[in-house]
């Protein structure tokens, strides 16, 4: 079990927090909302009434010993970097924080937090892949410029081997796994000698770059 702190309970710290509390861990989710506090109550391990820009607030609730702690607010540029601000100052080891704008990602990444979140946009990049893309089952940001997806195996793909499509030299992608058309098996690290049948499902990790040539090599 971990324990975390979920700063501000918009609908991604809300989620955030009773998905991690579900799951076993020990949630503290804090937010100047009385009513957002309300709503959470009985859904993770303790919800309080706090601002998160205010230092001594933060430091009273005596949450230095959280393993990791998640900044939801994002509407305020300001109020974000605050309590990444307050909350570095107590030493917390792992801070994750939420950014609305490539600017608030700028500014968060100056501070030193390595894992910035961008929720509206992931969204609305996964979703346009798979708009863009009929073969496209999911697609998940994984860096900047790479991406992890899920895609039904192209027609042209069927019956040969990884070998023989050399999806790595070709396209620059690389085979992560191979589900098959009933998701019962997963092939991970397959071989080159693996063949790809109708209904299998491939999970690949690649360039941006990339995984476009390989959707417009498939279109052909």
């Amino acid at each position: 079990m971990k324990q975390f702190l979920i700063v501000g309970l918009g609908n991604f710290g809300f989620h955030l927090a009773t998905h991690l509390y579900r799951k076993g861990h020990d949630v503290m989710a804090i937010d100047k909302s009385p009513v957002l506090v309300q709503s959470i109550k009985d859904l993770v391990t303790q919800a309080v009434i706090a601002d998160a820009t205010d230092a001594a607030t933060i430091r009273e609730l005596g949450v230095k010993n959280v393993d990791t702690a998640v900044v939801g607010i994002g509407s305020v540029l300001g109020d974000s970097i605050l309590a990444v601000l307050n909350l570095q100052e107590l030493g917390i080891p792992h801070i994750v924080a939420k950014a609305i704008s490539d600017p608030h990602k700028k500014v968060l990444a100056k501070l030193g937090i390595q894992d910035i979140i961008f929720p509206e946009k992931d969204t609305a990049l996964s979703m346009a892949k798979k708009l863009d893309n009929p073969n496209l089952i999911d697609y998940l940001p994984f860096m900047d410029g790479y991406g992890i997806i899920e895609i039904a195996v192209p027609e042209k793909f069927m019956g040969k081997s990884l070998k023989q499509i050399n999806m790595t030299n070709t396209y620059g992608v690389q085979v992560v796994a191979i589900k098959d058309p009933d998701a019962k098996h997963t092939r991970f690290t397959p071989q080159a000698d693996d063949i790809l049948n109708p209904g299998d499902i491939l999970i690949l990790l690649g360039s941006e770059k990339g995984l476009d040539t390989l959707k417009t090599a498939t279109e052909k």
